[in-house]
């Protein structure tokens, strides 16, 4: 079943984590700012399938049902207690987390035990921007187009790529890796009942490259595309700019209806401005297992099943969508949710530390759900603005990180719930460094020596330190830009009486998430506070570390680093890959562009009649089938 694939090729720039602890996800240009003066595909002559069938050596690749892979795992996988045992325990313990687990989050044996006229209610922290998916930019936007949006790939828990059965008849990739062929399934349409054709994909693909589309997020990725040519209806054929081992990653974008969006295209390249774009935007046409009901913006978003996903011509030809609703409640407050989670208002919603530890252990609360976890690799981090004077010098963001009480942060602020984190990838990662780099601890003392190395020195005797620059001194007074979230404003408000005791004055400055992220896109900040989601591959991460891409935002600069990025998407053996990766997590530890803080496991909050939740190091959603595998059983 295709749920969850639909914008999972974004990886990194995809942040899991906003909407409970606020930090940015990937920002969006400004119509005036994405126009390019020049195109950004080169004109391209595609050879005849049959010039490229007769040149090319193609090798088959895999085209899988999510939900049948997971039925397999699961065979593998017995029950450690009863559906009702585990409805009685307290998640208190790993070994009961584990209990609760194999038993709750187990597909349905047979379609009896379904409940297909369920709605589950998901809980959702902030509105969505657009429905149109190629103009998706906020994790709210990515669930939805998973739910509502058409593709042709997908992974699994393990980041192993797949075609979706759901779509896709066969996937080829040649033996030199710079060509993909993929025959689609003839029997999709859109939700108004067009037929969906490769056509939809080549148009999706070039509207994502028209540098007057403002579509950043999306283009991140497909812009490594060469071309993309369909032969017929079915048939089409991605030329790579060259054999790379990510290229995989670059294959499944959002796709649009041609026969709705060709029409204004030119007239509006922003899709959103004209009364045609709007009318769309409003009442849109899907082309995934949902498509939309209802939409009260602040409050929540209605989908429903679509029939047209699942029938055709009177006969099932895929997978039905275990619910017939999805309901997405928009609320803000994470306390305010908690409670609508203990009245059954809805059904799941992640919970941080704070709730995870004081709110969710009550009668109250074990009366109406329960509750689990999973490893997640979510990191978060004080990044530093390396182009301002204060965070240019090494010595000076490595003080940062000796002057932080990481173990208060830890202990108190987070409950003793999330471990340290070290750098770009989680210890359990593939391309995680051999010995891992190790978790830095306070030592104000060594932050002092760095400052004063630095020339960080209060020459004036005001308690402040400060530095000449260009004949004007400059006290050590930056501000720090967070969202306002209770724990990231804690962990900000940390760091600030932390520096405080080493002579530098750090503001806290509560920024609402729209201009955070215009703010970070532009670099108009000294500090912030944020995080990332794990990318399937770790070449995504060269989005956030190379010499001036797009969510570089503080603006680091290595010349080993980039140039090792470009060695780690050119080498296709495994293991010498992990050494590649492996080094630029230990390069970029050294430089201390962020002080890394800790990992977010995923904690969540379940209503008792919720089934199928199963955590990757995406979390519960974010992988096939991910949401996919949820459902509600029938009431006995």
């Amino acid at each position: 079943m295709y749920y969850s694939s639909t914008l999972n090729r974004l990886l990194l720039t995809i942040l899991l984590s906003f909407f409970l602890t606020g930090c940015p996800g990937p920002a969006p240009e400004t119509p005036e700012e994405a126009v390019k003066s020049e195109p950004l595909l080169e004109p391209f002559d595609a050879p005849s399938l049959a010039e490229l069938d007769e040149k090319v050596e193609w090798e088959d690749q895999p085209v899988l049902d999510s939900l049948e892979l997971m039925r397999e795992r699961q065979s593998k996988e017995k029950p450690l207690v009863s559906v009702e045992e585990a409805l009685k325990l307290k998640n208190d313990t790993q070994e009961n987390n584990e209990k609760i687990l194999r038993a709750l989050g187990r597909l349905p044996e047979n379609d009896e035990q379904v409940d297909w006229g369920a709605t589950i209610n998901r809980h959702v922290g902030a509105d969505m921007k657009s429905t149109n998916p190629i103009m998706g930019s906020s994790a709210v936007e990515f669930e939805v187009g998973s739910l509502t949006g058409f593709g042709l790939f997908s992974f699994d828990w393990n980041f192993r790529p797949f075609a979706v059965a759901d779509t896709v008849v066969s996937w080829q990739t040649s033996k030199d890796k710079k060509y993909d062929k993929v025959v689609m399934r003839d029997d999709l349409t859109w939700s108004d009942g067009e037929p969906i054709t490769a056509h939809d994909i080549v148009f999706s693909f070039k509207t994502i490259m028209n540098p007057d589309v403002p579509v950043p997020a999306v283009r991140s990725g497909t812009d490594q595309i060469r071309w993309i040519e369909a032969y017929d209806d079915q048939t089409l054929v991605f030329f790579h700019k060259e054999a790379l081992p990510t290229n995989v990653w670059n294959l499944n974008f959002p796709i649009i209806p041609k026969h709705i969006y060709s029409k204004e295209l030119d007239s509006d390249p922003t899709l959103q401005d004209s009364e045609y774009h709007v009318k769309y935007e409003n009442s849109p046409v899907t082309g995934g297992p949902y498509e939309y009901e209802k939409r009260v913006r602040g409050q929540e978003i209605l989908l429903k099943r679509r029939e047209g996903w699942y029938m055709q011509d009177g006969k099932q030809v895929r997978s039905r969508p275990y619910f017939e609703r999805v309901r997405l409640r928009i609320i803000e407050d994470p306390n305010t949710a908690l409670l609508a989670l203990k009245n059954g208002e809805i059904d799941e919603m992640a919970l941080n530390p704070e709730l995870w530890k004081t709110q969710t252990d009550g009668k109250d609360f074990y009366d109406v759900c329960t509750k689990a976890s999973g490893l997640e690799w979510v990191y978060f981090y004080f990044g530093w603005n390396c182009e301002t004077l204060f965070f240019q010098d090494k010595k000076v963001r490595t003080a940062m990180s000796y002057a932080f009480n990481h173990q208060e942060m830890l202990d108190e602020l987070c409950y003793g719930l999330y471990q340290p984190c070290t750098g770009i990838f989680h210890e359990t990662a593939w391309m995680s460094p051999k010995p891992m780099t190790k978790p830095f601890h306070q030592d104000l003392k060594k932050a002092e020596q760095l400052l004063d190395e630095a020339g960080w020195i209060d020459h004036d005797g005001d308690g402040i330190r400060d530095k000449e620059f260009d004949g004007k001194t400059i006290p050590f007074r930056f501000s720090i830009m967070t969202a306002n979230r209770p724990l990231s404003l804690s962990i900000c408000t940390l760091l600030k009486e932390n520096l405080d005791q080493i002579g530098i004055i750090c503001e806290v400055k509560a920024t609402e998430f729209t201009v955070m992220q215009d703010k970070a896109r532009k670099h108009q900040f000294q500090a912030m506070f944020g995080g990332w989601g794990t990318g399937t591959d770790p070449d995504t991460g060269m989005n956030l570390w190379k010499t001036g891409e797009g969510r570089n935002y503080g603006q680091y600069s290595n010349p080993k680093v980039d140039k090792l990025f470009e060695e780690g998407r050119r080498e296709f053996d495994k293991d010498k890959r992990a050494k590649i990766y492996g080094e630029i997590h230990k390069i970029l530890y050294e430089d201390q562009p962020y002080t890394w803080l800790y990992y977010r496991n995923s904690f969540y909050g379940f209503n008792k009649d919720l089934r199928g939740y199963v955590f990757s190091p995406r979390g519960p959603y974010g992988y096939g089938p991910g949401f996919g595998s949820l459902w509600k059983p029938v009431e006995k």
